[in-house]
Formats: structure tokens, sequence, C-alpha cells
């Protein structure tokens, strides 16, 4: 049965899956994975936050040589998405809402990439 397993990953994946599942309904721990659960969000969010730290810590001095304009939009779209994350992890949005939370998504990445690309174009 090892050497079965050993060669499904997937297969064993989705038994651990279901293992702790059961686990979850046996032992009626619906209030711990769901505490589990908000803590897991609050991790990811704050991972997120992190790496956007981290990736302007690198370049923030070739941000400094960018027109205030450009700063200004790059910094304001970064804001953007954070507040928009940010308002997602704290209350959700159910319907129609989390198209436009897309929608913000999208269009503040654009306008970041918009302002990278300008500053980083090399050809013709």
């Amino acid at each position: 049965m090892g050497k079965f397993l050993a060669d499904r990953p997937t297969l064993r994946g989705f038994l651990i899956i279901v293992a702790i599942v059961l686990a979850i309904m046996l032992l009626n721990l619906y209030t711990a994975a769901a505490a589990i659960g908000m803590l897991l969000r609050i991790a990811f969010f704050l991972a997120v936050a992190f790496f956007i730290y981290l990736m302007w810590r690198d370049r923030r001095d070739e941000i400094s040589t960018w027109s205030t304009r450009e700063i200004v939009v790059f910094y304001g779209s970064a804001l953007l998405i954070v507040a928009a994350i940010g308002l997602y992890f704290w209350h959700g949005w159910p319907g129609y809402e989390q198209l436009g939370f897309v929608g913000v998504i999208g269009c503040a990445g654009f306008a970041m990439w918009r302002v990278w690309r300008a500053r980083h174009h090399y050809g013709v």
C-alpha cells in the first residue's frame, strides 16, 4: 500500500484532506477550524504586505528618480490595492461587489505597470 500511495501524490493529498475533515467533523472542532482559518487569512495579508515592503525597499532609490506624477500614480495605486485587499479581508464582499474588487485591483495594477513600463522602455 505504501508504494501505491507513493506513486500517486495527488491521491495521497486528497486522502490527507479527507482525514482532516473527518477529524474536524467527528470531534466537533468547527469553531477551532474557523479560528484557524481567520488566523491564516491575517497571516496571508501580512505576508503580502511584507513582500510589497521588501520590493519597495529594494527599488526605492530608482523610484525616487521618477517624476512627481509617476510617483503619485505608482504609490497611489499601491495604496489602493492594499486598501482594497484589507477591506476584503475585513468584511468580505458578496455578489457584484466582488466584481468591483477585481476591477479595482486590475485597474490599479495596470496603472502601476504602465508607469513602470514607461520608465523601463528600452526599445525604439
